[in-house]
C-alpha cells in the first residue's frame, strides 16, 4: 500500500482538482464527521440555496478567486455581503440626509414664525 502523503502529492492541489473530484473524493482519506451538514451550516450561519448564474460570471469569479487566493463560492458570498452592506450604508446615509434636511427646514420655519 502506498503512503497517503505520496498519493496526495501526485495531484496538484488546485481548485480545479478539487472541483473535478481528483482530490477529496477518495473515501480512504475521508473522516466521517459526527455532525450533519445542517449542523455545520447552522454553526457557520450558512444556508444552502440554488441559483442559476451564467458560465461567464462563474468563470470570472473563479479567476478572481485565484487572484485573491480563495474559492469562487466564498468569493461570491463576500461580494454579495459587500453589496448588501454598501446598500444598507447608502440607505442609512439617505435617511440621515433627509432627517438633517427636515431639521434645517423646521428651524428655518421656526425662525420665520418668530
Amino acid at each position: 500500500m502506498k503512503d497517503k502523503k505520496a498519493n496526495t502529492e501526485l495531484i496538484e492541489s488546485t481548485e480545479e482538482a478539487w472541483e473535478d473530484r481528483k482530490l477529496g473524493s477518495d473515501e480512504a482519506y475521508a473522516k466521517v464527521s459526527s455532525q450533519s451538514a445542517d449542523e455545520v451550516d447552522d454553526a457557520l450561519g450558512l444556508k444552502m440555496i440554488s441559483i442559476r448564474l451564467s458560465n461567464d460570471l462563474i468563470e470570472s469569479f473563479k479567476l478572481l478567486g485565484l487572484r485573491h487566493g480563495m474559492g469562487y463560492q466564498p468569493l461570491m458570498r463576500e461580494a454579495l455581503k459587500r453589496f448588501a452592506d454598501g446598500e444598507f450604508k447608502m440607505i442609512a446615509k439617505e435617511i440621515l440626509e433627509e432627517q438633517s434636511k427636515a431639521q434645517k427646514e423646521s428651524k428655518l420655519s421656526q425662525k420665520k414664525a418668530a
